[in-house]
């Protein structure tokens, strides 16, 4: 099986680009204000999240919340820290 870090486009047009604009969600309680607290996180790691680019949608039973944000990034890393930091925080539950 191939490591991921090894893992290449074919071509220049294929696969992330950096520096880029990117899409994360989040999902968690209902409760846990994820709202507030994604662009909380992404922008205590230095990212800027895009104005007016969040978008919220809860669960059928209202229970969970998937949180939607658009960010500019300008390396792997910090897209990696961004999904890290997000799922270090109690609160959510799933990044995508």
């Amino acid at each position: 099986m191939k490591d991921l870090d090894d893992i290449r486009p074919q071509s220049p047009d294929q696969g992330f680009q950096f520096p880029g604009v990117f899409e994360i969600n989040a999902m968690g309680s209902a409760t846990a204000e994820l709202e507030r607290k994604v662009g909380e996180i992404l922008e205590g790691l230095g990212l800027s999240v895009l104005a007016g680019s969040q978008r919220v949608r809860p669960s059928r039973a209202g229970n969970y919340v998937s949180v939607s944000v658009s960010f500019t990034c300008p390396t792997r890393e910090l897209y990696d820290a961004a999904h890290a930091a997000l799922r270090a925080d109690p609160a959510v539950r799933w990044t995508l």
